[in-house]
């Protein structure tokens, strides 16, 4: 097969050499209003075309690619004084795979126990592309399944308005759960 990026033969969808290159994660911050933090590994822009492949066959292998050379990078050197849980954003089958899942995946580690089917949205409404009133006026009612673990970090694809992890947090909140921040593979406010 053919590298995706510089067309060159690969054993992969993405060649080791512009993994390196051009997948090399930075850590962004941007802080919500309710003052949660979220860390980004890309920029939107430079990873745009990537993520469009969330809902092809081909998107599986992509996010693994993007989690493994980001989220598990981070997981690997994260310490904690305690066994923490993660949770992704709705990680509801699609395409025959939840991406947010692939990520979520990735985070296992000696302190870090990754959780599924623990926050799934009750409106399968896509924001994708919608502006901050329409997330606002659709929310997307979220459902929990406990767990055990108090201390928790919460995982999706993308952050555009925060509007998405923001109900989550209040929702876990309820529940008596504290998110000690977020983790995103992209910011869009970082183009």
């Amino acid at each position: 097969m053919r590298c995706l990026l510089c067309e060159n033969l690969s054993l992969t969808h993405i060649c080791s050499h512009c993994q390196t290159t051009f997948l090399k994660p930075s850590r962004y911050k941007r802080q919500l209003e309710n003052g949660i933090e979220v860390f980004s590994f890309y920029k939107y822009n430079d990873i745009k075309e990537l993520l469009h492949t969330k809902h092809t066959d081909l998107g599986f292998y992509i996010y693994k690619i993007l989690a493994i050379n980001s989220l598990k990078l981070f997981a690997e050197s994260f310490e904690f004084t305690q066994k923490l849980a993660s949770l992704c954003i709705d990680d509801t089958i699609k395409s025959g795979y939840s991406h947010t899942a692939i990520l979520n995946a990735t985070l296992k580690s000696r302190v870090i126990k990754p959780y599924y089917s623990k926050l799934r949205a009750r409106n399968p409404i896509s924001y994708s592309g919608k502006d901050r009133a329409f997330r606002l006026n659709n929310p997307r009612d979220f459902q929990f399944k406990n767990f055990k673990e108090k201390e928790l970090i919460l995982v999706d694809d993308i952050i555009t308005t925060g509007s998405t992890l923001t109900q989550a947090i209040k929702l876990l909140q309820k529940q008596n759960k504290e998110v000690l921040f977020c983790l995103t593979l992209c910011d869009v406010a970082n183009r």
